[in-house]
């Protein structure tokens, strides 16, 4: 698993600072250790699994209890901060403005990266990839129109982009302008995740071209074989006008500073947590194809699917007794 110097330090310091009394980021005092643990649920589906993962390993290894909070992006970080919520399994840092100064004022704790292999852009799937080899970026979308029919308007081709409102949706929407790609294309902007991933199943189940914008970790992706197009690199400057690629997000594991000072040992297993995006996709397939709920699917992916995942965060007696719960 990557991990950051930063959580690999911490993990070597946790231990030693409960002996020595020492405080967590932002001077907080170690207190009395904290047995209910409360998890930020932002609404999306794999900080469910990772909650449910980290939540299992806390009540079968730890014996706490555990239950999460919901609420948006900004929030629950908010609540992080003032100790509302002791643990966020997936703080998308490039999606909270503050989360920098707030990370540099010690305001919370950041014990490692969950994941940074996300990615989102225009797929295409794997059949069609292989029927057009020289169809590998979205400036070769310029040549392929006649590929994608709009069913509404079959003189042109139709790309489909991401859910009205967000903000990617409009981005994309400037990529196909600035690639020219609308002079032949039509862009049409799902009204729901539903929509889109009908479309793209429903694409897949005729074996049919279609190309259309998704992201990652996500259950369509670990069930389907979907290939990104190529794109210009990153450029942070040009990027919200629609050149180059989306950058990929880091996403870390956060605790407040209250909960490092008063639970070290539980944050030491929070600190060697890791997971990829192709695994969380991988659960989440699981789930839409057996209607597992999140705690049936980290489960079956800590016993069946990714057992070794237990070796890398836990020590051996602890993985041996969360296999015993398993």
């Amino acid at each position: 698993m990557k991990k950051t110097t930063r959580s690999l330090l911490l993990l070597a310091m946790l231990l030693p600072c409960v002996s020595a009394g020492c405080g967590a980021a932002g001077g907080t005092a170690a207190g009395k250790e904290k047995t209910a643990l409360t998890f930020a649920d932002v609404g999306w589906d794999s900080i469910k699994l990772n909650n449910a993962l980290a939540g299992f390993v806390a009540e079968k290894v730890f014996g706490y209890t555990w239950q999460e909070t919901p609420g948006s992006t900004p929030i629950s970080h908010e609540a992080l901060l003032k100790g509302e919520i002791d643990i966020h399994m997936e703080e998308w840092t490039a999606n909270i403005p503050s989360y920098a100064p707030d990370l540099k004022a010690g305001r919370f704790t950041e014990l490692g990266v969950n994941f940074d292999d996300n990615r989102q852009g225009f797929y295409i799937p794997k059949y069609l990839a292989d029927r057009c080899p020289e169809l590998k970026s979205v400036k070769d979308l310029a040549r392929y129109a006649e590929l994608f029919p709009d069913p509404e308007d079959a003189s042109r081709g139709i790309i489909y982009g991401g859910i009205v409102g967000w903000e990617i949706t409009e981005i994309m929407n400037r990529k196909i302008a600035a690639y020219g790609l609308d002079k032949s294309y039509n862009y049409f902007a799902s009204g729901s995740d539903a929509v889109l991933s009908a479309a793209m199943t429903s694409a897949w189940d005729r074996q049919a071209p279609i190309v259309a914008y998704y992201w990652e970790p996500t259950w369509l992706l670990g069930k389907y074989d979907f290939v990104l197009l190529e794109d210009d690199p990153y450029d942070a400057e040009r990027f919200h006008d629609g050149y180059g690629a989306c950058p990929s997000v880091t996403v870390t594991v956060a605790v407040s500073n209250g909960f490092a000072a008063s639970n070290p040992k539980f944050c030491a297993f929070l600190a060697r947590f890791g997971m990829s995006s192709a695994i969380i996709s991988e659960a989440l397939a699981y789930m839409n194809g057996t209607g597992a709920d999140y705690k049936e699917a980290a489960r079956w992916l800590l016993a069946e699917s990714h057992p070794e995942l237990l070796d890398e965060w836990l020590s051996p007696a602890q993985a041996a007794k969360a296999r015993a719960a398993l």
